[in-house]
């Protein structure tokens, strides 16, 4: 039996489902990645993490999401909406893009919009995950900020070196990375247990460049002890120690 259902929008990883998945929660990671047919091969090796393609642009997916889960046991979400057309790293390229379309920043905002939207109407608590980005000042100020270093101690010694991509994230996320939170529903921010950063940026902007999408996946991996934090501090039987 479940303890309950996680939802995750644009999530190709899973990486930021494995603790509520470890727990026995059900998960889903919905991203336009995954094939229409078939599945993608959980990394983890977990079983109950669930990968569901979904374009997640079109409203109507969302709208479909909500339709398929408002009658079960949801109990967190969390949203990860691209960043390119909205991080302020990228502010070079914004009056080229609005050339092409001057509507590409209203659209990306209000895709993050949409998964605040699904996740109030599920009515559970929510994170969504952007870099310093206009969300900001096109849609609302964050909730939280944070950095990746920040977390890191909540990885185990014995798990310090990421085991997905070793050779460009440092180990336990000992690396900064701006972060901003737009939270609902409840959330509870985890408290810090932070290690020594990396002097710089991370390895990942050092040895990682061009567009590629495993560029980006990589570049933006959710923190493993950020992950581990948010499930410690918003799992139901914990929330009451934070508050």
């Amino acid at each position: 039996m479940t303890k309950g259902i996680v939802l995750s929008l644009y999530d190709f990883t899973g990486e930021a489902l494995k603790p509520w998945a470890e727990a026995g929660y059900t998960c889903y990671a919905f991203d336009i990645q995954h094939p229409v047919e078939g599945h993608t091969t959980d990394f983890w090796g977990l079983g109950n993490i669930h990968y569901r393609h979904a374009d997640l642009h079109d409203q109507a997916t969302l709208n479909a999401i909500q339709s398929e889960f408002c009658d079960k046991p949801v109990v967190f979400g969390m949203a990860f909406p691209v960043c390119t057309d909205m991080a302020v790293s990228g502010a070079a390229h914004f009056k080229r893009k609005a050339e092409r379309d001057p509507e590409f920043q209203t659209k990306a905002v209000n895709y993050a919009k949409w998964c605040g939207e699904l996740f109030d109407a599920l009515g559970v608590p929510y994170f969504i995950e952007n870099p310093v980005s206009v969300l900001s000042s096109k849609w609302r100020l964050p909730d939280h900020r944070f950095q990746p270093y920040e977390y890191g101690g909540y990885i185990p010694d014995d798990q310090a070196e990421h085991p997905r991509w070793p050779e460009y994230i440092a180990a336990k996320d000992a690396y900064p990375k701006k972060t901003c939170l737009w939270t609902g529903g409840g959330f509870v921010m985890p408290w810090t247990d932070p290690v020594l950063p990396e002097e710089g940026h991370s390895r990942q902007h050092k040895k990682l460049g061009g567009k590629s999408q495993r560029t980006k996946d990589i570049r933006s991996a959710t923190p493993r002890g950020f992950a581990i934090a948010i499930y410690e501090a918003n799992r139901l039987p914990n929330i009451q120690e934070y508050i």
